[in-house]
């Protein structure tokens, strides 16, 4: 910006940062994730915060955004949910370099489902060796909606360890992890190894034959 004073001489006058959100979309659904953009004039070095508010200006805890290039993406690493955000209106509050800005977005009502953001950790848990095939099949029973995967073994403390998966169906877990896969694809890949008994108890197989 130059402002020109009297005389004719020209004075250089620092232009205030600008600072704005760019989304994606303003109409979400449940299992929808929300994707954003943040413009900037000037890279600094300092960190960003957004805030998360809902309509009743219940606020989440500050989320640090390394800020390195003018315009960075922040996709959410995590799919709405109803058991944790309710439909309506919600708001979000970005600040950087002393400046605030504000964007907006509506999260509406849907029958669609997926897996809760509990089962992640579950599945990275069994990828990893931590947890037994049946642990993992026993997490999706115990927390997923039945309407998205039905497992119809019952489950002890003696049989748990005996399931069997396939070691290939790991490459899928860890596709869902990574966001490649998504939710519908990973359950219908269980479901039909489940269908087919091709997840099963050693005993199962033995009795086909």
């Amino acid at each position: 910006m130059i402002l020109i004073g009297s005389t004719g001489a020209s004075t250089p006058v620092l232009a205030e940062p600008q600072v704005s959100i760019i989304m994606e979309k303003t109409t979400y659904t449940y299992c929808e994730r929300l994707v954003y953009s943040i413009e900037v004039s000037e890279i600094t070095g300092e960190l960003a915060y957004i805030f998360i508010r809902d309509d009743s200006g219940v606020t989440s805890e500050g989320i640090p955004i390394i800020i390195e290039k003018l315009s960075t993406q922040i996709p959410s690493p995590h799919a709405f949910e109803k058991e944790i955000f309710p439909a309506g209106k919600y708001f979000i509050d970005l600040q950087y370099l002393g400046i605030q800005t504000t964007a907006e977005f509506n999260l509406i009502n849907s029958d669609n489902m997926c897996i809760p953001q509990s089962m992640q950790k579950v599945v990275v848990g069994w990828i990893n060796e931590k947890l037994s095939d049946g642990m993992l099949i026993s997490g999706f029973q115990n927390i997923v909606d039945k309407k998205l995967i039905d497992v119809p073994f019952e489950f002890t403390e003696k049989n748990i360890g005996k399931l069997n998966i396939p070691e290939w169906v790991k490459s899928v877990g860890k596709g869902w992890v990574m966001g490649i896969i998504s939710d519908q694809m990973f359950v219908q890949n269980l479901q039909y190894l489940i269908d087919e008994k091709i997840i099963s108890f050693p005993i199962e197989r033995e009795n086909e034959i």
